[in-house]
């Protein structure tokens, strides 16, 4: 696989992340495009996963702030914001969050 469909892969579900993240192991020299798109997944992942959970918990004892369920949204328009990125073989950061994840992550250089 070449570096731009690991780059995309690294956003697709977490198994595709798994992959993308194997793959690029075995590569060398060490694409600074893929690494980056798998932090950038890998965060935007983990950070989804607890914000549902957060959310489903209020949910369930709070009923009355159904609304709050569409932040789903947002995370779905940031995800595809990532993937745009990674198909433009771009290392620009998730809007709003990005940012957050460029030096996080170490086990993934």
């Amino acid at each position: 696989m070449n570096n731009k469909t690991l780059s995309i892969l690294s956003y697709v579900t977490i198994i595709g992340w798994i992959i993308a993240f194997v793959k690029s192991k075995d590569t060398t020299p060490k694409s600074d495009l893929v690494v980056y798109h798998l932090k950038q997944g890998f965060g935007i992942f983990l950070l989804t996963f607890a914000v549902n959970i957060a959310l489903s918990i209020v949910l369930a004892v709070v009923p009355s702030l159904y609304f709050l369920s569409f932040v789903g949204y947002a995370f779905l328009i940031l995800w595809i914001f990532g993937i745009i990125n990674a198909a433009n073989e771009q290392k620009r950061p998730i809007p709003v969050i990005g940012k957050m994840f460029e030096d996080k992550f170490d086990f993934i250089n």
